[in-house]
């Protein structure tokens, strides 16, 4: 069954979820175009940096293929650092 239903229990449409998503981010002042995908992207991401669980985060979204997943395994540069920064004996900073 549909995730999205309207007020008659019909299912609702892509572009009406496009619409909503995007007036809901103006309303609060995000002002770059705002899409569906970017929340499911989001969400996939932060799960992932969550669990490290890169199985779960393919059962999360659907993928029949982990290298769909894998898109979702980038390490940004300042995470990377903190946890280099935190690990190697020699990355302590003294002051």
């Amino acid at each position: 069954g549909a995730l999205f239903l309207n007020n008659r229990h019909v299912r609702i449409s892509v572009r009406a979820i496009q619409t909503m998503v995007k007036k809901r981010a103006l309303e609060v002042g995000i002002k770059i175009n705002v899409h569906p995908h970017m929340l499911r992207h989001a969400a996939a991401t932060h799960f992932l940096q969550s669990s490290h669980d890169l199985r779960s985060v393919q059962e999360f979204l659907g993928h029949e293929s982990i290298k769909s997943t894998q898109v979702y395994t980038h390490l940004d540069f300042l995470e990377l650092s903190k946890v280099y920064d935190q690990c190697h004996p020699r990355a302590k900073k003294t002051s």
